[in-house]
């Protein structure tokens, strides 16, 4: 699972809330918030981005279904998992219709729930609203665009720029040669020298490292390319 990926805990249960907190964080490289209500999840949806949102049924102020059907009105593109203590399919199926990605039945092995988490992460960080951490920034591929997480700078990129980052993402921690990069964005075209991929790197580094020559995030790795995050 990516670094930094933000997960949003919606239970009443606070000693379950916690723990799932600390024991995910243990086992994963995300950060968590919590919320106990409907609608302080609401709120919180609101003003974060989460790339998954673990939200129970049985909320004190509503049903954690109607929570789930109104962050989808809202266009909340996290993926959702509901959580439950009834195990019939007639509420699996409540749960799904209301917009959840999954449905996971309490109590549940940590292990079990840990793989089907990394799961909806990965459906998660192909989709057009994903949210991807990379060191200091949110990259949003949909809207182009990169925040410094600390000011809420938005750095705007170009279509070309966000292909090279999305395809560095998904082999983040691998070097990429310039010939798959090149192949993965403009295709087997002729007309895609690696002069063309240097001049964007370059312009890239420009926007994003504090000091482009010595890169931070875009790495150069002999004949290709590695994002650091």
């Amino acid at each position: 699972m990516t670094n930094g990926l933000n997960i949003l805990i919606v239970d009443d249960d606070v000693d379950f809330a916690e723990t799932l907190s600390e024991q995910l964080r243990r086992h994963e490289p995300v950060d968590t918030d919590i919320r106990f209500t409907g609608e302080d999840a609401l709120s919180a949806v609101r003003s974060s981005n989460y790339g998954i949102i673990i939200l129970d049924v049985g909320l004190p102020d509503m049903d954690g279904r109607e929570v789930c059907r109104l962050m989808r009105r809202e266009n909340v593109t996290s993926q959702i998992i509901m959580l439950t203590g009834a195990s019939s399919e007639a509420d699996t199926i409540l749960g799904l219709d209301a917009g959840a990605n999954d449905y996971v039945t309490k109590p549940f092995r940590l292990e079990v729930f840990l793989a089907r988490l990394r799961a909806q992460f990965r459906v998660h960080e192909k989709s057009d609203g994903a949210t991807l951490r990379i060191g200091p920034y949110n990259f949003i591929p949909s809207s182009r665009m990169m925040v410094r997480q600390e000011t809420g700078e938005k750095i705007y990129l170009t279509d070309k720029e966000t292909m090279i980052l999305k395809v560095l993402y998904q082999d983040r921690g691998k070097v990429v040669s310039k010939t798959n990069l090149m192949n993965g964005i403009w295709g087997y075209s002729p007309n895609a020298l690696s002069h063309t991929l240097e001049t964007h790197m370059y312009r890239l580094r420009q926007k994003m490292e504090d000091d482009s020559k010595s890169p931070r995030y875009l790495i150069t790795h002999g004949s290709g390319y590695m994002l650091d995050l």
